[in-house]
Formats: C-alpha cells, structure tokens, sequence
C-alpha cells in the first residue's frame, strides 16, 4: 500500500495565501491587515489557527503586530548601504540616494570595555575603560537600527557633545582622527526585548548585524562598535573592484 502523503500544516497554507495576497496587492504597505475575529470567519479555522499564521508572516517580516492596533504589512522602506568603499560615510550614501539619515542619542557613557573590547582598542590594563554611545538610526524619520560604538576614552571625553549629536565618523574626521580603514563583518541575530521597543518590531524579528573597527594611521584603533538594523528596512551592497 502506498504511503499517504503529509499534509502540511493548516496555518502555514493560510499564512502562504496570506503572503501571495500581499505580494498581489491586495494589502498594501501599511494597510491594516483584516482582524482575527474576520480572519477566523473568512477561513473557517480555529483562533489558534490564524494566530500561528499570522505569527509566520511576522517571522518572515511581511508583517508587524501592534498591541491594541492590530497587524499591519510592513512598509517597504529598505535602504541600501554601499560597501564598496567603507569610507563613504553612511549619511553620505544614503544622501546620493534622497534618503535622510537621522539619529537620536540614547545613552553616552564612560564604561570598563568588555574583554573582547579591550583588546581591540588595546586600552590599558591599569585603565581598560571606553566611552559607550547607544544611539537610534532613522531613515527619513522611520527608527532602522540601534548603533553601539566604543570610543577610546581621550576622543569621547574631547568630543562628546559633538557625538551626541551626529555619527561619529564625520566628527572624528572634522577633528583630525583621519579613518585610514573600516574593518568589518556582518552577521544575523534577532530582536530582543529592548531592541524590539527601539525599533517597534516583535520579539524575533530579523535583524542584521554590521560589526566594525575602525582604524586610523599606523593600524591604531580609533572606535569598535556594531549597527543593528532591522533586515526588512536595510541592506548591504558590494561592487566586486577588479
């Protein structure tokens, strides 16, 4: 006798027929998706049901929940960052792209560097310390990432008030701490509790994760930090140079 195939489970069919009507129009961008009650009706399923749908497309990142509101098709608002050349400061590259880059200063603080950190930056073992600056992105005023850099302690006790109110690498240039080169990796992580209120996203959202150092004349570490972006407003791009 033959072996009956498996059907796949009810809510991931309900979610794909969900995804296909966004893709087709039939939500747009920031519409309102309908609510559970209407769901549950329009698909004959229990509330369970339209709930682990509707927790695929959030996993996907077709959508987002608001508490009170209901869910919404995410906005297409994704930004490119060029990579090809990391001295091209990211407002600048987003500017040749008539987007705005913003930021909001959350926290500037001196603090002992992490371990990891501390080797990077090679401070001192008598004084392993480093200002930390959390600050939020926004891309013409939509939150898109949380940047946390480590600065070495002589630049953030100088120019603190300037970096508190405009990335960094800009500040460190008009100040003669000239980026000779950006190292970099980029990586994937997910939203935790306070990432996902900066960024108004659900818990396990996607995100990416842009880690670097950047260095000034004779290889000395000027600032290490990482830019966590939302995946679904922002990507990065390499020109392959021969």
């Amino acid at each position: 006798m033959a072996r009956s195939q498996k059907q796949a489970p009810l809510h991931l069919g309900i979610s794909e027929q969900i995804q296909q009507q966004i893709i087709n129009g039939r939500y747009l961008p920031g519409n309102k998706l309908p609510s559970e009650r209407e769901l549950i009706k329009e698909w004959q399923v229990s509330r369970i049901t339209i709930r682990r749908a509707i927790a695929n497309l959030v996993q996907q990142g077709l959508v987002t929940t608001h508490q009170g509101k209901g869910v919404f098709v995410t906005e297409k608002c994704k930004v490119t960052y060029t990579l090809s050349n990391p001295l091209t400061f990211l407002e600048d590259n987003l500017a040749d792209k008539k987007i705005e880059l913003s930021m909001q200063n959350i926290s500037f603080e001196l603090v002992t560097a992490p371990t990891e950190v501390q080797t990077i930056l090679q401070l001192s073992a008598q004084n392993p310390t480093a200002y930390l600056q959390k600050k939020l992105l926004l891309t013409d005023k939509v939150p898109g990432g949380v940047d946390l850099t480590y600065i070495l302690p002589e630049i953030g006790q100088k120019l603190a008030t300037e970096l508190k109110q405009n990335m960094t690498f800009p500040v460190l240039e008009r100040h003669n701490w000239h980026i000779d080169r950006v190292a970099a990796i980029i990586e994937c992580t997910n939203a935790n509790l306070e990432l996902s209120e900066y960024l108004d996203i659900p818990l396990g959202h996607p995100l990416l994760v842009y880690r670097h150092t950047a260095y000034t004349t004779n290889n000395r570490p000027l600032v290490h930090g990482e830019t966590i972006s939302r995946g679904d407003r922002f990507c990065y791009s390499v020109d392959q140079l021969h």
